[in-house]
């Protein structure tokens, strides 16, 4: 009979397939189930991954995957509504010396990576799959699957999103509340002159910019006050973002003539989500956006939800008892470097909101990227 120790993970985003990864490295037994038939492996526009992300790809043994896709690059632009150029600043390393400060990525591409490394690690994988039932006791917890299945494991890590089933399950009321903002982001063609993301603040939306995803390809996003989604047709997508975009000046009249299809145009409000107190209720253990999630102010949601994984992986395998002791101390040490993230990409926000003219934005940002810097 093994003695080898069995976990499931419960959604396979960036957390969840991150954490597959690393615990099979370790040699545990790990079912990782799916909501999605088809993985989440066609949808989203781009994403931006600081310093600190691509140091937790790298230990994931797919930073060359990712580096060979993406568009790396080292500084961030602030431009006016018409396009000049206002200033550059250069973005902190926050992975260290020896990786790129940011990468832009076609967030389809980074998923297929994460399933390859998946799908070889030996992880036992089920799509479509979701987990109906949790019993626990003091040595596991007993699952039931949507397709009538039942498995028994020493752990469960909840990686199932903002919107985690499990979190509710396990007893946890805490939801994500709306900021105030909405972002429409789209794919396009990469502008040659476009080597580095650019942002301009006012105009008329709070944000416009564009990010290098790869040597042809960038994403653009939009950021405007939160509307009623059910007042947007999906069908008129394409047209809502084009109409605020084409009002920008200097590259963005080459973006904009791209913004025509409404199935690529994606509209999502801002959410802001802090578990307190602990992230696990006996051996349920949540990560990810199932703990927290932010606004994309800092772009470090994924770069959250990937420390996540590794330091959940460290205790895990540093020979101590799982048990309430274990998991508190992985809340304890992430909890401090999560919030920093939420409340500063949370202000930003609502210092834009406020109309707030004196804003320490210099301020927040350094201070915020200084602690990123440091190791999880």
């Amino acid at each position: 009979m093994s003695d080898t120790r069995t976990v499931l993970v419960i959604g396979g985003g960036a957390s969840g397939n991150a954490v597959t990864v690393l615990l099979r490295r370790a040699g545990l037994a790990v079912d990782l189930i799916e909501a999605r038939p088809d993985w989440n492996a066609t949808t989203g526009s781009g994403i931006t991954l600081q310093g600190n992300a691509l140091r937790v790809l790298r230990e994931l043994g797919v930073w060359e995957q990712v580096a060979a896709s993406g568009f790396a690059y080292g500084s961030l632009g602030v431009t006016a509504p018409d396009g000049a150029l206002l200033f550059v600043k250069e973005d902190m390393r926050t992975g260290g010396d020896d990786l790129p400060a940011t990468l832009g990525l076609q967030r389809p591409q980074l998923q297929r990576i994460l399933i390859d490394a998946v799908r070889a690690c030996g992880a036992t994988v089920r799509l479509g799959t979701t987990a109906e039932t949790l019993k626990q006791d003091a040595d596991g917890v007993s699952v039931r699957f949507s397709d009538g299945a039942e498995g028994r494991y020493d752990l469960v890590i909840a990686a199932d999103g903002v919107s985690s089933r499990t979190r509710a399950e396990i007893g946890i009321a805490d939801r994500s509340e709306p900021v105030g903002m909405a972002i429409w982001r789209t794919p396009a063609p990469r502008p040659e002159r476009v080597t580095r993301t650019d942002l301009t603040y006012g105009g008329p939306a709070y944000i416009a910019g564009y990010t290098p995803t790869g040597e042809h390809t960038l994403y653009a996003y939009v950021v405007e006050a939160c509307r009623d989604r059910r007042t947007i047709d999906p069908s008129a997508y394409a047209d809502e973002m084009r109409r605020l975009a084409e009002q920008y000046g200097g590259v963005w009249p080459e973006i904009t003539q791209h913004i025509t299809d409404p199935d690529q145009v994606n509209y999502t409000w801002f959410d802001r989500l802090l578990v307190e107190g602990s992230w696990h209720r006996g051996r349920v253990v949540l990560i990810g956006d199932a703990a927290h999630c932010c606004p994309p102010t800092f772009a470090q949601g994924a770069a959250m939800s990937l420390e996540d994984a590794s330091v959940l992986t460290e205790l895990l395998t540093s020979g101590r008892p799982w048990d309430d002791d274990l998991f508190q101390a992985y809340y304890e040490r992430r909890i401090p470097r999560v919030r920093t993230v939420v409340e500063a990409s949370v202000q930003l926000c609502q210092w834009q909101l406020d109309g707030v003219r004196d804003a320490d934005v210099p301020g927040l940002i350094g201070r915020t990227m200084t602690v990123l810097r440091e190791l999880p």
